[in-house]
């Protein structure tokens, strides 16, 4: 109980992030570094730092197959690899999932905790701000048109957007250009979007109850977290199956 209540104080000064107090907002004024930038070096530490702990930690196992008795750092991140695995090879397929597999593990994990931060009184979420977002759909796309021009060839790889019927290339192809033009920018808006609403949520209802209420919103906002970085994920997969996809000229495709 007395944890439990521990934690209730904790997650309620949750508001002092929405009045304006946070962690690196003196560290980011002395070095004239935004701080949603600064939160996301700081991500990218926590995540590295999680995956030198995991290195260290199956260094000393004798048998990978057998997991940990206890819930600790190998279960946590050998459950969420295997989840994101089976995400690429349902989506990507069973034989490409291998290649791709770092690619969408280190996207989902960046964005997830990038979500996540913004949970922990004194930090804001850089996936609230459009210039994370934006790079982050930025690099998306630019890794799933560079796959494309791998699998397919550059030349191949342009000819698939102007669709199965020549006759029709003329009005396709400008068509299917602006379409995956903008979607590093539908990939942002929509993370920025959502992850902005859910604190901004999150910061009201911690100012009108303070002790019991943010618990159930620190809830709501894990789960948003997840969804937003799965959902961001899952269209890159998507993006990355049609890049790779190989048609012949005259059968009918899909499109996203």
């Amino acid at each position: 109980m007395s944890k439990l209540l521990l934690l209730t104080l904790i997650f309620s000064t949750n508001a002092q992030a929405s009045g304006g107090f946070t962690w690196l907002s003196g560290v980011a004024h002395a070095t004239h570094v935004p701080e949603h930038v600064l939160t996301f070096v700081l991500v990218g530490l926590i995540i590295t730092l999680f995956g030198l702990a995991y290195r260290s930690k199956i260094s000393k196992v004798n048998n990978l197959v057998i997991p940990d008795k206890n819930v600790g750092i190998r279960n946590i991140v050998e459950l969420l690899g295997n989840f994101i695995y089976g995400q690429v090879k349902g989506i990507i397929g069973e034989k490409q999932a291998p290649h791709y597999f770092p690619f969408v593990c280190t996207i989902f994990t960046l964005i997830f905790v990038s979500n996540l931060i913004g949970l922990i009184p004194g930090f804001l979420p850089p996936t609230e701000h459009l210039s994370t977002t934006l790079a982050l759909g930025l690099f998306s796309f630019i890794y799933y048109n560079y796959r494309g021009c791998r699998e397919q060839g550059t030349l191949n790889y342009i000819k698939h957007f102007a669709g199965p019927l020549w006759y029709l290339a003329f009005l396709i192809f400008p068509i299917e250009i602006i379409s995956n033009l903008i979607r590093p920018l539908s990939l942002a808006l929509r993370l920025k979007s959502n992850m902005m609403g859910d604190h901004m949520v999150l910061s009201i209802f911690s100012g009108l109850a303070p002790l019991f209420v943010p618990i159930v919103f620190m809830v709501l906002g894990i789960l948003v977290s997840f969804i937003q970085a799965y959902v961001f994920t899952v269209l890159s997969m998507v993006y990355i199956s049609l890049a790779i996809s190989i048609h012949d000229h005259g059968d009918e495709h899909a499109h996203h």
